[in-house]
């Protein structure tokens, strides 16, 4: 992938990123939306200006293929109240309905080698616990218990033994039924194509059932799932749950494990989810995106995308719709 205009004297003969002699860093500011308007790339230019980035190029990163509009501002400076800056890209972003991103540029951010994606809502349209729920006539109850989890209020471990015990009694064959009426996140299959021809691994790391994470290894290509075993006895849902729980802990210690194993130095690493249990995988990795999140996760993460698909993040690694096509990632609008 090539760099970003006005790029070249940041980076020394190996690609790394490097300081110049003011002490200066360099950025790749990423607006991106379902269109983006002139005056919105303005006020980002404006608002990194006001803590200290300077922008020095511009690249069009989307070319209407995909239903999107992405810019990509090269800038430099040396990075003044960065949580500042963050809090008032979240509140530019709710008003203008465009996501902005700020990353350091780097040889690590053209060449993510490993992602971590959570499940439910968000490789997928819905959280299956509460489907589940809905067909064993507990759903209010199982929702708010969810909800409650996500925006952190209670721990995971506990709210998922309590949601799982609602579920005792469901048949196995219903459960089943979820795998047809569940559909993919918007994006995710242009995303995995993209990811698989540019030889990236990937992994679900997720709290909620095998049985659903299982499926999208054979339907996206997923290298590596992590989930909860729902149990069955005599075709009925025990209610019982088995250790250890995937919660917020597990998924980044997972994650480390999995790029050990890989070979993949975490700032090479991308995490994506939306809820609180998915915090500390954000954390560990080299890029953290709060996808679609709870605003607990949005406040937290480095980087949120809002209003678009998951193929979204093919941007943030500065790459173009014109090379996503030539991966393969054809026919992205439906």
């Amino acid at each position: 992938m090539g760099k970003s205009a006005g790029a070249g004297e940041f980076f020394d003969g190996k690609g790394m990123n490097v300081t110049d002699k003011t002490g200066n860093e360099q950025f790749a500011v990423t607006v991106l939306g379902r269109s983006v308007a002139e005056s919105v790339v303005e006020q980002v230019v404006r608002l990194v200006a006001g803590h200290g980035l300077t922008v020095t190029g511009r690249r069009e990163l989307s070319d209407g293929t995909a239903g999107y509009g992405a810019v990509e501002l090269a800038a430099e400076g040396v990075l003044r109240e960065e949580v500042a800056l963050r809090g008032r890209i979240r509140e530019l972003v709710d008003a203008v309905g465009t996501d902005v991103a700020v990353q350091r540029e780097s040889a690590a951010r053209r060449d993510r080698r490993l992602f971590f994606f959570d499940m439910d809502s968000t490789l997928i349209q819905a959280e299956v616990i509460d489907e589940l729920a809905k067909m064993a006539g507990v759903g209010d109850q199982v929702v708010a218990i969810t909800a409650s989890a996500m925006r952190g209020e209670i721990q995971f471990q506990e709210s998922f033994r309590r949601r799982v015990g609602l579920l005792k009694g469901l048949p196995e064959a219903r459960v089943y039924e979820l795998l047809d009426r569940i559909p993919l996140m918007e994006g995710a299959e242009r995303l995995f194509t993209a990811l698989t021809g540019l030889g990236v691994k990937s992994a679900v790391l997720s709290g909620g059932f095998t049985f659903f994470g299982e499926s999208l290894r054979g339907r996206l290509g997923v290298d590596h799932v992590f989930a909860n075993v729902l149990e069955f006895a005599d075709g009925l849902v025990t209610g019982e749950v088995n250790s250890p729980i995937v919660d917020g802990a597990r998924k980044a210690k997972l994650l480390v494990e999995i790029a050990e194993r890989e070979g993949v130095p975490l700032e090479q690493v991308v995490a994506v989810g939306d809820g609180a249990n998915d915090l500390p995988m954000l954390a560990r990795a080299g890029l953290g995106v709060a996808f679609h999140a709870k605003p607990v996760v949005r406040a937290t993460a480095p980087v949120s995308l809002n209003h678009l698909g998951l193929d979204g993040l093919l941007y943030l690694l500065g790459l173009t719709d014109g090379d996503v096509a030539g991966l393969g990632g054809l026919d992205p609008v439906q």
